[in-house]
């Protein structure tokens, strides 16, 4: 069974649809991947599986429970967070507090599981662990989003979904980013990713699909569709 179904999905924003009858499912253990111009839908679709949306018409089942209609954070609690678009940290708090945040719906904070997540995060993201203390806004972009990544983790996901992580960074910031990616799955965390890198997303995704104006167009698996004529001349600057 997969851990994600997203069954006929239908969101609106008032008169105006954003996602129109979509459906895709992610498998345990995958990097699932939404690739896509901009206003395709593809944050938006990530909004309505974390509960940020509200749902127009379809369902959303997470590890073989109906969460269509689950607030936010009965969603967490259940293993799903987000690192959102744009990053989203608390400029006012230092990264361990940041951090802490992501984990506000656990209840084992004492505990050594806790430990080992927060070591965890400090593995992927050794910079995090040296500016602890540091207050996160007056961080580097790709030092924020590094924040927001590891917040995520925080809530010990099943799954995690990853809006743009690799958004207005340096190219070599953005091969660590996907590194670490790779890295996490590795780990036996499931990744849902939005990004706008199709490249460097379908290199390393198990299944990829394309919205176009709401809609899914073309599904596949990352190889499949970074081979495909018209994929490259439109995402990936190839020719047809």
């Amino acid at each position: 069974m997969p851990l994600l179904e997203v069954e006929s999905l239908c969101v609106n924003y008032g008169h105006i649809e954003a996602i129109r009858d979509i459906s895709f499912s992610v498998e345990r253990g995958t990097i699932t991947t939404l690739i896509g111009a901009n206003g395709a839908g593809k944050t938006t679709t990530l909004k309505t599986i974390s509960g940020l949306r509200t749902v127009r018409a379809g369902k959303i089942i997470f590890d073989g429970k109906d969460i269509t209609n689950l607030p936010p954070y009965e969603r967490v609690k259940l293993g799903l967070s987000q690192s959102p678009e744009g990053r989203g940290v608390f400029p006012g708090m230092t990264v361990r507090e940041n951090l802490d945040m992501g984990a506000f719906v656990r209840t084992d904070t004492k505990t050594p599981a806790y430990k080992e997540d927060l070591d965890r995060v400090y593995a992927l993201f050794p910079r995090l662990e040296e500016r602890a203390k540091q207050v996160a806004g007056t961080m580097s972009g790709g030092e924020q989003q590094m924040v927001a990544m590891g917040r995520a983790l925080m809530a010990r996901p099943k799954l995690v979904l990853l809006d743009e992580p690799s958004m207005g960074l340096a190219p070599k910031l953005i091969a660590q980013i996907f590194s670490i990616i790779d890295e996490i799955k590795a780990q036996g965390t499931t990744v849902l990713l939005v990004e706008q890198n199709a490249a460097q997303a379908l290199k390393r995704s198990d299944t990829a699909h394309i919205l176009e104006t709401g809609e899914i167009v073309r599904s596949g698996t990352g190889t499949e569709l970074a081979a495909d004529g018209s994929v490259k001349a439109a995402y990936l600057g190839g020719d047809v």
